[in-house]
């Protein structure tokens, strides 16, 4: 295939972008995403000139490394990660435009990377459950109801990638920071710090610069790991009774 590629190219956090055009042949069907930008990266830096600077680590879906606007979608056309989105999503011919997340809590540091530092806050705030260090306890030492153990596990899959934050209009994190909230506090270990957990987290990303949430909807729709928006609603009535407690 031969491709239009826009891409978003910024030196430093603090320099001027703008979107620069590349032509790319032979494009193959089977490359994944990134390795369509190896393609281009090795071309660029054979001619001499700056490569593309893009974030990526596993290339499984499993990091939440690879966050990057594809034709105005988070990730691109499918609701997979960019690293497991494939060429043949794509037509010969195509233009596509690549961009970085567009959030004011995500500065872009140069190219299609972006800081996300601010997920990490949000997450040393409360997204833990503190116990005591030792030898292993029983594995069945606690007992979980299956119902419970289902809702941790499906808001555990959060990958932290911020595709909710792009997609947003608002650039509202409420969905990444409800499925940790959730996550923890379905399990009986989270119940000691179930009240503080919710207010801290709820506070260090309003203290981030996210912006609210209106229930748009878009950000469970561009979720890779498919987070459902009714987290949210969950984590406003965690909220509501942390408040209440004081």
């Amino acid at each position: 295939m031969k491709l239009t590629l826009r891409i978003w190219r910024q030196a430093g956090p603090d320099e001027p972008g703008a979107m620069t055009t590349y032509e790319l042949d032979g494009v193959s069907p089977e490359m994944s995403f990134l390795e369509m930008l190896d393609t281009l990266n090795e071309r660029l830096i054979a001619e001499g000139r700056e490569p593309v600077a893009f974030d990526h680590d596993c290339r499984e879906g499993i990091c939440g490394s690879c966050g990057m606007v594809i034709n105005g979608d988070a990730h691109g056309p499918e609701r997979t990660t960019a690293c497991q989105l494939h060429m043949r999503s794509f037509s010969d011919g195509d233009v596509i435009d690549i961009e970085p997340w567009r959030a004011g809590a995500f500065p872009v540091i140069k190219d299609l990377v972006v800081d996300r530092t601010a997920f990490d806050r949000i997450i040393g705030a409360g997204g833990y459950i503190t116990a005591p260090t030792g030898s292993a306890p029983e594995a069945h030492a606690t007992a979980v109801p299956k119902e419970a153990a289902d809702l941790a596990f499906e808001n555990a899959e959060c990958i932290g990638c911020g595709a909710c934050v792009a997609a947003c209009p608002n650039g509202s994190a409420m969905l990444f920071t409800a499925a940790k909230v959730t996550h923890l506090n379905a399990l009986p270990q989270g119940g000691p710090e179930r009240e503080s957990r919710t207010r801290e987290m709820v506070a260090a990303m309003d203290a981030e610069g996210f912006g609210g949430c209106t229930n748009v909807g878009e950000c469970a729709t561009a979720c890779p790991k498919g987070i459902p928006l009714f987290s949210i609603t969950r984590m406003n009535r965690e909220y509501l009774r942390a408040l209440r407690k004081g």
